[in-house]
């Protein structure tokens, strides 16, 4: 029986990880570590509320005596770290909570990982598995190879250049003190409790109450999208079959431009929309519930920042040394995606409300 501690549990990615470890390993329990900033939303656990194998603790990782007392106390030997600030508009901007939570938060918990596990010994094994992005390796141009492990790190925003000095740290508490840590970078996430924000469920919600689809600049920004249960199941591999000190890469292998995704998300809704009286009449504000079309709603936009043009991820370690294979298609996962949003505006209705106020 495994004891982990989930930090950004709350968040997109780590709210669907908690969801499919307690499915898939009832064997073990959780405690879940969220700070509940604005991505952070106590309701995607709701699911949990009466599972014996979790428990939530609303903590930030900076705060080191806490996760010290978290790893005793609990008698945690896994660590999955997912928590981070993520969104590169909002590092343009505000820097400074990146560095403050990318860095010294994943700093604090390689500190309480150290002091609890190497000196006092409170486990016999353990494990820290650190939770990365591709965009650590900077930009691809349009026929280069895909980043593979061994690509030279080139971050381009405070965002990447914040998670790639998290890396070096934990890099750096293997081969300094012995931590026996993973890491894992992975490409685009999409899936359920998505924050509204980023692009793909901001379309989504967008065509719902036929708001302006904003695209930056000519829309030919790709990048590699990864059904987000599949990310959950890459890293079930790396924690049970990697092996310490490596890194991999989890992708699709899944490349789509960024208006190609809009046009598609379009389509899509379109299509479901215009087959339901239903859907029509739970959101009357829709194009096709009005006769239109949602693809009228696409606007360009000034383009971002330093925007990078490409990213991809070669899977390969993971695929051959793991046997790591996304289980969902893109048309599948976009299906499942586009469903979980039609069924659940109570979850990201009162998000999208409290971004607008």
């Amino acid at each position: 029986m495994g004891k982990l501690l989930v930090t950004g549990a709350a968040g997109f990615i780590g709210a669907n990880f908690v969801q499919y470890w307690i499915q898939n390993h009832p064997e073990d329990s959780i405690v879940a570590l969220d700070a509940l900033t604005y991505a952070g939303n106590r309701v995607s656990l709701d699911p949990l509320k009466d599972s014996q194998q979790f428990s939530f603790v609303h903590g930030n990782i900076c705060d080191q005596p806490l996760i010290e007392n978290l790893l005793r106390e609990q008698k945690v030997d896994t660590i999955v770290h997912f928590a981070a600030e993520s969104h590169v508009d909002r590092s343009i901007s505000g820097p400074d909570v990146f560095i403050d939570t990318n860095i010294i938060g994943t700093h604090s918990l390689l500190k309480a990982a150290r002091k609890v596990w190497l000196d006092e010994k409170t486990v016999p094994v353990h494990r820290f598995h650190h939770v990365s992005t591709d965009e650590v390796y900077g930009a691809l141009g349009p026929n280069d190879p895909a980043f593979s492990e061994t690509t030279q790190y080139a971050p381009n925003s405070p965002y990447s250049a914040s998670k790639a000095a998290s890396d070096h740290l934990v890099r750096a508490y293997l081969h300094t003190y012995g931590l026996q840590v993973t890491t894992s970078n992975c490409s685009n996430n999409y899936g359920p409790y998505h924050f509204p924000e980023k692009l793909i469920p901001l379309i989504i919600t967008n065509i719902l109450h036929s708001e302006p689809l904003p695209v930056y600049g000519d829309g030919q920004q790709i990048r590699d999208w990864l059904y987000v249960v599949d990310h959950a199941r890459g890293i079930d591999k790396v924690l049970k079959q990697g092996v310490v000190g490596e890194t991999y890469n989890i992708g699709g292998i899944n490349e789509w431009a960024n208006i190609d995704i809009v046009n598609l998300l379009c389509a899509e809704l379109d299509k479901r929309l215009d087959s339901s009286r239903e859907l029509q009449k739970r959101y009357p504000l829709c194009p096709v519930a009005n006769g239109g079309s949602s693809q009228d709603l696409i606007t360009y936009v000034e383009d971002r920042q330093g925007h990078d043009r490409r990213y991809a991820i070669n899977p390969d370690k993971a695929n051959n040394e793991l046997g790591y294979q996304p289980v969902e298609t893109f048309e599948t996962g976009i299906a499942k995606t586009i469903d979980w949003f039609l069924e659940n505006p109570g979850w990201w209705g009162p998000l999208r409300s409290a971004s607008e106020g």
